[in-house]
Parts: structure tokens; C-alpha cells; sequence
């Protein structure tokens, strides 16, 4: 009966960070919109340097549970673009930033969704186009797709340098008979089931990218194709000591206790401050329920 319960215990060790992290949500929310509604009349740029303080604040107080509670090396934050691409919108999101001078990172997903061995058939389509188009037939990721990518390098030529090149793999996704298990979920991470992010960066000069769609197709799936050797490399090396490894020099890369602790007390403390009264309390329930309606709406219009 103890043993159960101390399994049972140890299995939802995930629900402390969790809270805390949907906990402070929206303390998050209403510090931000507090924010935008005071800095409506104020430059641009004086929202714009609070708005991302507030971001780096919450990401921090996140990065201390992967940094601290789980001990799992990890890479980032990432933003996947929509499955239903709109070039001309995308291309004048960009060239605003850009005429703003606004500091940005942009990431996408060439393949449009993410690889998943649950999903053979997506799999297995994606593999069939690569083949009738005449392209190397890939296994561990899927054929890529350039529109996006050719658009946002096209926007944003003038204002960049290098592109990198993000290959990611985890430890521990491959089962008993070698074949590659879903990549692993927050609650996962959180549970210490994954032991090891591994990141490999390839930084391309901006110079070295075709700048025709045409040779652009073909570069990136040359890049693809090279993601693909890597990890079946990681994944499938029958030298027990190259797998589970990316070649080149690691780096380990840890943020110090100072780092990320500093907001998980700023955003903790002021999120109990206002449980601590009632009038508190209630719009931190209301900033809940609203935001959650307003949240669902907001994708919904946007899907």
C-alpha cells in the first residue's frame, strides 16, 4: 500500500510545475494588458521593450522547471507557423517588422507538421511525393516545403547575414526493436523521462541560399536530406557509441540559479498577492474564465 502510493506520488510529480506555470497565467495576462492600456499613447517602442521584458520574464520562470526540476538539457522556444500558409500576409507581417526595425527571430517548420510515428500515413505520403518528385525519399523527417521558407528569406534578404539550421533529437524515443517512439510531451519532460535534448546548429551564409524558388526547393531538401543522415546516424548507428550523439563538439549550456529563479518569485509572489484578497481573487477567476473564451475565439477566427 506505501509503495503504491509513493509510485503514485512520484508519477504526478509533474502537477507542482505545471500549476506553477498555469498558475501565474494569469497574473502574466493582466500585468500585459495592464501594460498595453497604459502604453497606448507612448511610442511603439516603449510597449514593444516592456512587452518583451514581460515575455522574458515568464519564459525564465518556465526555463526554471526544465533548468532545475527535471535536469533535462534543452534548446529554446520555437514558433511553428499555420498548416494554412498565406503568402501575401506573411510576406507583409515581415516587411512590417522589418520597416519597424523591430529586433526578431523567426523560425519555421519547412515540413509543415511535425514528424510523428503515430501518423504512418503522413509518413508514407510524404515519402510518396518525394519520390514522384524525384527526390531523395527521406526517414526521419518529412519532405520539406519552401513557400514559406522562400518567402521570409526573400523578405528579409537585405536585413540578414546567415540562416541556421536547427536539427533537434531526444534520447530514449526509440523502443526495443529500434523503431522511433512520438517525441516526448510536456508532461514527459516534466517527469523526467526524457534524459537528454540534443541540438545541432548549422549556421549558412545568407550568400550560399539560392534566392530563386526554383534552386531554393532543391537546396532545402538538400538540408533535409542532411537532417536525415544525422539522425539516422543518432538514432539507428550500430556503433552503440555513436548513437545518441550529433558529430562535432558538445557544449553544454546550463542558465545559473540567477538566471531563472529571480522571476519565478516575481511572478509567484505577485500571482499569491493577489489570491490574498478577495477582489483579487475574483479577477484573477475572471481573468481565467475570460481569457480562456476569449483565448478559444481568438484561434478559432484565426484557423
Amino acid at each position: 500500500m506505501l509503495l503504491s502510493l509513493v509510485l503514485h506520488t512520484y508519477s504526478m510529480r509533474y502537477v507542482l510545475p505545471a500549476a506553477v506555470m498555469m498558475g501565474t497565467a494569469p497574473t502574466y495576462v493582466l500585468a500585459w494588458g495592464a501594460w498595453r492600456l497604459l502604453s497606448a499613447l507612448l511610442p511603439a517602442r516603449f510597449y514593444r521593450e516592456l512587452d518583451d521584458r514581460f515575455y522574458t520574464i515568464y519564459q525564465s520562470m518556465v526555463l526554471f522547471f526544465f533548468e532545475r526540476y527535471t535536469g533535462v538539457q534543452h534548446g529554446g522556444v520555437y514558433v511553428k507557423r499555420s498548416a494554412r500558409f498565406n503568402e501575401k500576409e506573411m510576406r507583409n507581417k515581415l516587411q512590417a517588422q522589418v520597416k519597424a526595425e523591430t529586433p526578431m527571430y523567426l523560425v519555421i517548420f519547412p515540413e509543415g507538421t511535425r514528424y510523428n510515428p503515430e501518423m504512418p500515413k503522413v509518413i508514407a505520403d510524404s515519402q510518396l511525393f518525394a519520390d514522384k518528385e524525384g527526390l531523395a525519399v527521406l526517414k526521419h523527417v518529412l519532405t520539406p516545403r519552401v513557400k514559406a521558407t522562400h518567402v521570409a528569406i526573400d523578405s528579409m534578404k537585405n536585413y540578414l547575414d546567415a540562416v541556421y539550421d536547427v536539427t533537434v533529437a531526444y534520447e530514449g524515443t526509440v523502443d526495443h526493436k529500434g523503431q522511433r517512439k512520438v517525441a516526448p510531451s510536456m508532461t514527459e519532460f516534466l517527469c523526467k523521462e526524457c534524459p537528454k535534448v540534443h541540438i545541432y546548429l548549422d549556421r549558412i551564409e545568407l550568400k550560399d541560399i539560392p534566392e530563386e524558388q526554383l534552386y531554393m526547393r532543391r537546396w532545402l531538401h538538400e538540408r533535409f536530406e542532411i537532417k536525415d543522415k544525422l539522425l539516422i546516424e543518432f538514432y539507428d548507428a550500430k556503433d552503440s557509441k555513436r548513437r545518441n550523439k550529433f558529430p562535432g563538439k558538445c557544449v553544454h549550456s546550463k542558465l545559473s540559479l540567477k538566471k531563472t529563479l529571480p522571476s519565478l518569485l516575481f511572478l509567484g509572489g505577485l500571482t499569491a498577492s493577489m489570491l490574498l484578497t478577495e477582489s483579487g481573487r475574483k479577477l484573477y477567476v475572471k481573468t481565467w474564465i475570460y481569457g480562456t473564451l476569449i483565448g478559444y475565439l481568438w484561434v478559432s477566427v484565426k484557423a
